[in-house]
């Protein structure tokens, strides 16, 4: 990933020192493992944690590759420069190249979980914040683009929280499934190591087990995980994408922080831009795009292929620092977000009254007139706001129809903005707690 979309701990995760550091502690674990059992000598266990210090020279483990074509016999190889020959000779005893790889790989995806796990929570801790500072701030609910009828600005960031509220549930689900290891040998059988020695590896490095592998971890335990990651991501744009509809020119309900010295446009220097929620619409198209070959990795040949080695070079990464990135800039737009409630009851008020029409409606077959009749009655009045920009009780008042089943008052109280927000604190208590 490009590093104008990255973030150092996320990187740090993927960086090819951290990855040969867990591939030390793969082999130096499960030698401590067959030490315990008698299968190696105590003394060539131990001398392997000689190379506990070391930092793995990469440009020497490159090397070393160009020639075996083999990238963990690269890494064994170079192990056995550090810890001496005749001391390395246990390594890797009875184990294939996908109990590192593999075993690695999940390491890394539960420790890049766990700062996705951390991203979600602080954006919830500003979703919350934002609701609550705005529980009250009237603006229009749209549907299908059109004014509907009043909501709040809280009861929009509260919908929000409760996304990623249950995304963040998804994601501690997809950590625990793929928190498991391999250490089973050639097809997952077992037959040239005991299962003792993946479970004490495994228990160093936090996980569990892997119930059945082939020679690999099955994939449908990574799809699940790159699967969520792509709903975060759409969760992201959903929030996005409300937000540039709301810094829009003739909506400007709401917008993005605008910092001293920003510049909006090259050409025009008026210009204000969503540029970075327009930024997270586009990073989430790349989270999403991890998707479906994460998907297609499932299907390997027989015990094993190495048709999703390639994929996951990629994805794993790329997918895991976008998303981190992106969680990040979308909580720093909600935190500094600018909120502007003169602008969204103007806006509510650009056809005077109309939003209340489903009151009306609701009023007049409570009075006796049939559906049919009292929705003709209402759209006849409301269609005349629309095109001449009236005011809706004007119109009613004066159709003799309307006064007939309603009396003024009646017609009048149908105008009070209250009525559509007396059920927000029941939804906040639902969604944050009592």
């Amino acid at each position: 990933m490009i590093p104008r979309y990255s973030r150092p701990d996320m990187v740090a995760i993927w960086s090819p020192e951290s990855k040969f550091r867990i591939w030390y502690e793969i082999e130096a674990h499960a030698c401590d493992a067959m030490a315990d059992l008698g299968v190696i000598p105590r003394e060539n266990a131990e001398a392997v944690w000689k190379a506990k210090d070391v930092e793995f020279d990469v440009a020497r483990i490159d090397e070393i590759e160009a020639v075996t074509k083999h990238d963990v016999i690269a890494f064994l190889t170079h192990l056995a420069e550090h810890v001496g020959s005749e001391e390395a000779r246990f390594v890797h005893q009875g184990m294939t190249s996908s109990d590192v790889l593999d075993t690695c790989l999940n390491v890394q995806l539960t420790r890049a979980a766990d700062l996705l796990i951390a991203d979600l929570e602080g954006l919830l801790a500003a979703l919350k914040r934002r609701a609550i500072e705005h529980k009250n701030t009237v603006r229009i609910g749209r549907s299908h683009g059109i004014h509907a009828e009043p909501t709040t600005m809280g009861l929009t960031f509260a919908r929000f929280y409760a996304e990623m509220d249950r995304n963040l549930s998804r994601m501690r689900d997809a950590r625990a499934e793929i928190a498991t290891g391999a250490i089973s040998g050639a097809v997952g059988t077992f037959a040239n190591i005991d299962p003792a020695v993946e479970e004490h590896v495994c228990d160093k490095l936090g996980l569990v087990p892997e119930p059945i592998s082939t020679q690999v971890i099955p994939r449908d335990r990574h799809a699940a995980f790159f699967a969520t990651l792509g709903v975060i991501a759409s969760s992201i744009e959903n929030i996005a994408i409300e937000i540039r509809h709301m810094q829009r020119t003739e909506v400007l309900e709401g917008a993005e922080f605008f910092s001293m010295g920003q510049k909006g446009s090259s050409a025009m220097p008026h210009k204000k831009n969503p540029v970075l929620t327009e930024n997270l619409t586009g990073l989430a198209r790349m989270v999403r795009a991890a998707v479906i070959p994460a998907m297609e990795n499932v299907a390997l040949w027989h015990e094993r292929d190495i048709s999703h080695s390639s994929v996951e070079r990629m994805i794993g990464p790329d997918a895991t620092i976008t998303l981190d990135f992106a969680l990040a800039r979308l909580t720093g737009v909600i935190d500094k977000m600018l909120i502007f409630p003169e602008n969204m009851i103007e806006n509510m008020n650009k056809f005077p009254g109309l939003v209340m029409s489903q009151r009306v409606l609701l009023a007049l077959t409570q009075a006796g007139v049939s559906r049919e009749d009292a929705y003709a009655m209402v759209q006849r009045n409301a269609l005349k706001v629309w095109e001449h920009r009236t005011d809706f009780k004007e119109e009613l008042l004066a159709d003799p129809d309307v006064t007939a089943a309603l009396s003024p008052e009646e017609i009048e109280e149908k105008f009070d903005l209250g009525y559509h927000t007396k059920h927000v604190d029941t939804i906040f208590a639902r969604v944050f707690g009592e």
